[in-house]
């Protein structure tokens, strides 16, 4: 007995709530003359309906999460005991993720943030390695897609709906899953990107809403951020091509920028710092050598500043993450510099980004297909930027071996600069020896003498 009703097929000329059985879909693919908007309408509770427990469903990823649909599957959570949801860094509405919720869901991803974290100490989450890069190829094989929840832009006169604010592993969960159910959403901008974009006749339901995205506010930085953030933006040169990661520093880091010039951006996160860089004309693109001219990322965080920016011109352009973070793709840009974060760093260089003492804290993201990108890059550089204590002080993040039990997430022949608010240590072509120097020059004085 399948585990989710029956979709109608990609072509088929019929109602909501007919099945025609297999669904066939082709790559760009599309059926002008497919059935009308008004035809495939429903509500957000039959929507749901449609879903049976022990489905695997994908979930558009971070600030385009499908709220209106998902306050709907909490609203009948009475009828499962074990509906499964796959998405990386949940953003807004997360209730299905409560450990009060336990018996109900399951989670699967390959990123905790802080809602999956309370959810995984409840036993409700499998966590599954893997670069986000490789996300999209799970899709299909390790994780069969019974259905996808997207959050889409209306489509326009061409029947065409844009993924918004959130391209990644999308277009491959719409290309994967039996049944494709989308709001369409007259709050979610259209974004610039050949593939960030989805055809109507793709869709097999769409509920019609007005749903505010989910706005993440830039946090309060502190001093020490600031000092990295200056630290590392002495790293930079005019003409360079930037990849910033998740967190205070990374984020920070662009507010330093405002007298560079010609930077360029190919990064698989953009926040509402990158608005006024690119207003500035700091942030131009001209140097670049992939996608010149333009800010390529795979996923916006920001706020309506930032979903405002993007959606009245074209500096942004959103790609599939499978190419955005590809390795291979980063390093084409010339004088590519990585700059992530990390928990600790130990004296050999090696990087874990990722968990603390072996408790999953959030995953390795993109940070590894871009430190490599950067390496791969003539002129390229990686930057891995830190605190240099962590517990108010009384824990260094420099440290003679990473907690056990160790996970390292960038290797120590890859890493080539590591800052703190102490300064810079230079990585690469050292010795063993003189990196434990380096590095412990950029510890707190307070633990030098025991690094």
């Amino acid at each position: 007995m399948s585990i989710f009703v029956p979709a109608k097929a990609r072509r088929a000329h019929s109602s909501v709530g007919q099945s025609s059985g297999l669904i066939i879909r082709r790559s760009g693919d599309h059926d002008p003359l497919g059935p009308p908007v008004a035809q495939k309408q429903i509500t957000a509770a039959e929507a749901v309906s449609l879903l049976r427990d022990g489905a695997l469903v994908v979930t558009h990823h971070a600030a385009a999460n499908p709220q209106a649909v998902m306050r709907e599957v909490v609203a009948q959570k009475i009828r499962f005991t074990d509906l499964k949801t796959f998405h990386v860094l949940p953003v807004g509405y997360t209730e299905y993720l409560d450990p009060a919720n336990a018996t109900h869901f399951k989670h699967i991803t390959t990123f905790m943030g802080p809602a999956s974290r309370a959810a995984a100490e409840a036993g409700m989450v499998e966590f599954i390695p893997s670069f986000f890069k490789d996300v999209p190829a799970l899709m299909g094989t390790q994780l069969k897609v019974d259905a996808v929840l997207l959050n889409l832009s209306p489509p326009d006169n061409e029947g065409w709906c844009s993924l918004g604010v959130s391209c990644d592993y999308a277009p491959a969960a719409i290309r994967a899953a039996k049944t494709v159910i989308a709001q369409l959403n007259e709050a979610m901008p259209r974004v610039g990107g050949r593939e960030n974009a989805v055809h109507i006749s793709e869709v097999d339901y769409v509920v019609e809403c007005n749903d505010p995205l989910p706005e993440v506010a830039g946090a309060a930085v502190s001093d020490v951020e600031r000092e990295i953030a200056r630290n590392v933006a002495g790293l930079v040169e005019d003409g360079d091509t930037l990849q910033l990661g998740i967190g205070a520093v990374p984020d920070t880091v662009l507010g330093f920028l405002a007298g560079h010039k010609h930077l360029g951006i190919h990064s698989e996160i953009l926040s509402d710092s990158i608005v006024s860089l690119i207003e500035s004309g700091a942030v131009d693109g001209s140097k670049k050598t992939v996608c010149k001219g333009k800010a390529v990322a795979t996923f916006l965080v920001g706020s309506k500043v930032l979903w405002d920016f993007v959606g009245r011109n074209d500096a942004v352009e959103m790609r599939p993450v499978d190419w955005v973070n590809d390795p291979y793709v980063v390093g084409q840009n010339y004088r590519m510099v990585s700059v992530n974060s990390a928990i600790e760093v130990d004296l050999t260089g090696q990087v874990n980004a990722e968990a603390i003492c072996g408790v999953q804290f959030s995953g390795v993201g993109g940070q590894v297909d871009f430190v490599r990108g950067a390496r791969l890059s003539k002129g390229g550089r990686s930057i891995i930027a830190l605190p240099a204590t962590a517990k108010g002080g009384s824990v260094s993040r420099i440290v003679p071996s990473l907690c056990s039990p160790a996970v390292v997430t960038t290797s120590r022949n890859d890493v080539d600069f590591v800052v703190t608010e102490y300064g810079v240590a230079a990585l690469r072509g050292r010795s063993l020896r003189e990196r434990a120097e380096a590095l412990r020059a950029i510890a707190h004085p307070e633990f030098r003498d025991k690094l």
